[in-house]
C-alpha cells in the first residue's frame, strides 16, 4: 500500500512537471521573433544604457520563459512599474506576451 501511494504521488508530480514544461510551448518562437522587434531596440543591444534616468537595460535573451511571461503581465497590470515597459506591455495581448517570451527564452544570452 505504501509503495502504491508513493508511486501515485511520484506519477502525479511527474505529470505536473510535464504540464508545467508544456507551458513553454505555448508561445510561438517565430511569431515572437517578429513581435519582439521593438523590444530588441533596447534589450538586444549589448551594454545599452537608458539616457535619462541612466540605468543599464537588462538583456532578456535566454531568460526563463515563465519569468518573462510573468514580468510582461505585471508591467501590463501595473504591478511592476516602468514608464516605457508599462506602455509597451499595454499594447500586448496574452498571445503576444507568450510569443515574445518564447522568442527571448529561445535565443540564449544573445
Amino acid at each position: 500500500m505504501r509503495n502504491q501511494m508513493f508511486t501515485a504521488m511520484l506519477l502525479s508530480t511527474a505529470s505536473f512537471f510535464f504540464v508545467a514544461n508544456s507551458a513553454n510551448a505555448a508561445g510561438d518562437v517565430e511569431a515572437g521573433k517578429v513581435k519582439a522587434n521593438t523590444c530588441k531596440g533596447c534589450h538586444g543591444i549589448p551594454g545599452y544604457n537608458n539616457v535619462y534616468p541612466t540605468y543599464k537595460v537588462p538583456k532578456v535573451g535566454g531568460q526563463n520563459y515563465e519569468y518573462l511571461v510573468l514580468a510582461l503581465h505585471q508591467y501590463k497590470s501595473g504591478e511592476r512599474v516602468h514608464p516605457t515597459m508599462d506602455l509597451q506591455a499595454q499594447s500586448l495581448s496574452d498571445t503576444d506576451i507568450e510569443d515574445i517570451s518564447a522568442y527571448f527564452a529561445s535565443i540564449g544570452g544573445e
